[in-house]
């Protein structure tokens, strides 16, 4: 993998990159090395589009599911084998249940289900932030790595809380790794084009201290929470949050703002090395030939009987709205 190394104060086009910039439908890793901390940036259009107009979702369903989008962006693309990540959630609230996966490397699929008539009353009161739609439950992730391995899946309580603190409780709770992540989603118009596209950006950074230090307060069930005064928040995980939190939903969605551009402004001082990027696209996993399987598998010659209309069973996939049909007796 080929990386970019840029330090000081230097013009954009002195970044030291001998490609272009990366656009959008993308993941950038990046390392702040003087900060002892990484990360990775999403920047999705297309992808996004596709994902969220399958589906003519109302606009505040869009842009939850787009943040679920991008969380799953940021946090799949780490993978490092073929497999899918599955980001999950279940709650009581107007959006009662969202789906994503990333199937590794590239593909994206997500679909959102929400109560009708709870969003008109939640639309009526303005009560439609991503925390007051998602209400309480809670986050799963998994991991499948296909046959012949165990899945692994971490859960988050959701609180009345966001994706992003509920993504940044779930690292600091179960993998004691200091995170912090911010998603944005937006409409955006096409200059002589009628209508809208959705766009999202999201950035996720992660603390790693060298080995011996001492990790900041505000990771809990750590040494610090015995009361040990020698326990404290490292300096550069200060200034790495400091610098992080003046990133605007703006620049994360806008479509002249590239992942490099981006973290040239954030961090250009502290010095950031910005890995190869990852490309990503809207692209769903079913078929023909799973869902038959699928009906095979899972039901009886009866049941298959039963679901049939008019001498025929209809199965809609609810990620892409593809419809397949097959005659009951065919199995």
């Amino acid at each position: 993998m080929s990386d970019v190394g840029v330090s000081g104060k230097t013009s954009l086009a002195q970044f030291g990159l001998d490609r272009a910039e990366s656009g959008d439908d993308v993941v950038v890793p990046f390392t702040l090395e003087n900060l002892n901390s990484r990360g990775r940036v999403v920047r999705l259009a297309g992808a996004l589009d596709a994902i969220l107009t399958r589906h003519d979702y109302p606009a505040p369903v869009a842009r939850l599911l787009g943040e679920a989008v991008t969380l799953t962006a940021l946090m799949g693309s780490s993978l490092k084998f073929d497999g899918r990540f599955i980001l999950q959630t279940r709650t009581d609230g107007v959006v009662n249940m969202i789906v994503v996966d990333l199937d590794a490397p590239d593909g994206l699929r997500g679909y959102a289900r929400f109560d009708g008539e709870a969003l008109e009353k939640a639309l009526e009161s303005g009560k439609t932030s991503s925390s007051e739609l998602l209400g309480t439950g809670h986050l799963a992730m998994t991991v499948d790595q296909g046959l012949h391995t165990e899945r692994y899946q971490g859960i988050v309580a959701l609180e009345g809380e966001g994706l992003e603190s509920a993504a940044e409780h779930y690292f600091s709770q179960s993998e004691q790794i200091p995170t912090k992540v911010r998603l944005a989603v937006a409409e955006h118009a096409i200059r002589g084009k009628t209508g809208s596209n959705w766009r999202a950006g999201g950035m996720m950074v992660q603390f790693f201290p060298p080995a011996g230090e001492v990790m900041p307060t505000d990771l809990p069930g750590g040494d610090g929470d015995d009361g040990n005064s020698d326990f404290f928040e490292a300096d550069d995980w200060m200034e790495t949050q400091a610098l992080f939190a003046t990133l605007s939903d703006a620049e994360l969605v806008a479509p002249d703002v590239s992942a490099e551009r981006l973290l040239f402004r954030l961090y250009n001082e502290k010095g950031v090395r910005v890995f190869e990027p990852q490309h990503l696209e809207a692209r769903c996993s079913c078929s023909a030939d799973r869902t038959e399987a699928m009906l095979n598998e899972n039901f009886s010659d009866k049941e298959r009987q039963e679901m049939a209309v008019d001498g025929e069973i209809e199965v809609v996939c609810e990620f892409c709205s593809t419809t397949y049909h097959f005659n009951p007796n065919q199995f």
